[in-house]
């Protein structure tokens, strides 16, 4: 099955950070697989701009050695990629200064949509926003493009929306987190609110437990002074699995509108229960045969840093009430997978008798690898001899199921950025969101400072440490299986 493409409108992309790791590794080349697929018009542009003092010549031979570096050869033709890098321009600028800001001007043309992607440090998203202003560069209906981290604690994240505000209108601002820019992430809003077979059912009632995993197998690798000063808490759960956790627990919003979606998720993060000590286990990897510690890429032999973090948490709402959530994210563990599993409760009563055991039903989406559906239910095993149940999956994988390729598949920052033209925030995180997520976060951080308290080692390639599984296990539960 192959999607119906539909072509934005003719944009100018500013990218500020162009020469860095991001724009090379993943806005570049989402930018020339939705050119190849006709969705850019002939006339839109790309221009990136950072302190390098690249000609237009030079940047595009960069941009092609990213290519080259970051999609597969027969993913990219030759004349593909030289149409492409002829919408591909550069503009030498100093983001705290003067220079450059005139020539970025000449560059911007009125009556196309304007983009402005900050791929850069958020201590510079004042400086950029000040200037672009103040040179006239953005039009009144400009967008501009933030990555996280959306500060590093309320204070910071409320001080980070007031300098954007400042220069430009909350309606302007797109706040982008790639995980809700997954194929699987929009299909679980379909699946709820697509199909009357599970809304009836999405609820305390039916619902035993839900359980969110994103587990890594890679360490902190070069990332280790940062990730030092962040941790998974701050990394991935505060922003990612929060956004997952708020599209599983929210209510029908009245239609599928930007606001209306985040108006809903932002009540179920202001839902959430503050989380005890008890309910959380944290841990850092140590080192085996194959490499270093945690400590050891750091370079912080007395760092109290998570790289892996598990809590039980309870959304005090009308439909949620009693329902644990169990999020869990680390590094260096057994394989790569992130799932989202709905677990439902046991048939009140098994008329089969208590010698087949208890069967649930459980609705799992996997984000990766292999995105799909599946939904596991219990069936007669086929055969004489009695009536044995077994479990089986009814599995809709995207590849087998739409007769999608791998490459069928838009990556997230295809789809965000071409949202991004849009001008659709659906997907994009709102201000008030990102506090009220850092004022439920914040509590949970101070706790454990004040306690003293220190991650648990784990060994790498394994589920993390043993804290994770006892949050399940006194509750009668045990966390899924991550699957090498």
């Amino acid at each position: 099955m192959v999607s119906r493409v539909i072509p934005v409108d003719e944009f100018d992309l500013v990218i500020f950070g162009g020469t860095g790791d991001l724009a090379r590794r993943k806005i570049l080349p989402a930018l020339f697989r939705r050119f190849q697929t006709g969705q850019m018009t002939k006339d839109s542009r790309i221009i990136g701009a950072a302190r390098s003092g690249y000609s237009n010549e030079d940047y595009r031979a960069e941009m092609k050695a990213a290519l080259e570096e970051f999609l597969e050869k027969e993913s990219r033709p030759a004349r593909e990629v030289k149409a492409f890098l002829e919408r591909v321009h550069y503009v030498s600028i100093d983001a705290t200064g003067k220079s450059g800001w005139k020539e970025l001007k000449a560059l911007m043309r009125p009556g196309v949509v304007q983009a402005f992607y900050f791929s850069v440090a958020p201590s510079l998203f004042g400086p950029l926003a000040e200037r672009l202003q103040e040179w006239k560069c953005a039009l009144k209906d400009a967008r501009l493009v933030v990555e996280k981290p959306f500060g590093r604690d309320l204070e910071t994240a409320r001080q980070l929306n007031k300098t954007l505000r400042d220069y430009f209108d909350e309606s302007q601002i797109y706040r982008i987190d790639h995980y809700l820019g997954k194929e699987t992430v929009q299909n679980l809003m379909a699946v709820r609110f697509g199909n009357m077979l599970f809304e009836p059912l999405w609820n305390s009632q039916h619902v035993d437990h839900v359980q969110i995993t994103v587990a890594e197998t890679v360490g902190v690798n070069g990332r280790g002074a940062y990730y030092d000063k962040s941790g998974a808490m701050r990394d991935m759960v505060q922003n990612h699995l929060m956004q997952l956790l708020c599209l599983i627990a929210m209510e029908p919003p009245s239609r599928f509108d930007p606001d209306a979606v985040r108006d809903e998720k932002l009540k179920v993060i202001r839902a959430l229960d503050p989380v005890p000590a008890e309910n959380i286990a944290r841990g850092q990897y140590v080192s085996d045969d194959a490499g270093e510690s945690y400590l050891d890429q750091v370079g912080n032999p007395d760092s109290a840093t998570e790289s892996f973090i598990a809590l039980k948490i309870q959304v005090s709402n009308w439909r949620w009430a009693g329902v644990p959530f169990y999020l869990r994210t680390g590094k260096k563990l057994k394989a790569r997978q992130s799932e989202i599993a709905i677990v439902f409760k046991d048939a009140p009563h098994s008329i089969f008798g208590q010698d087949v055991g208890r069967h649930r039903n459980i609705l799992t989406i996997r984000l990766q690898p292999n995105e799909g559906i599946n939904l596991r239910v219990t069936i007669k095993e086929p055969g004489p001899g009695g009536m044995r149940l077994v479990d089986v999956p009814l599995d809709m994988t995207f590849k087998e199921a739409l007769g999608a390729e791998s490459d069928d598949i838009a990556d997230a920052y295809e789809r965000l950025i071409m949202d991004v033209i849009r001008g659709n925030q659906t997907l994009f995180m709102r201000g008030d969101e990102v506090e009220a997520a850092w004022a439920w976060t914040d509590p949970i951080i101070a706790g454990w400072k004040e306690r003293g308290d220190r991650p648990s080692p784990y060994d790498s390639g394994s589920t993390g440490p043993e804290d994770a599984a006892i949050l399940l296990h006194r509750e009668g539960r045990k966390w899924r299986e991550i699957r090498a």
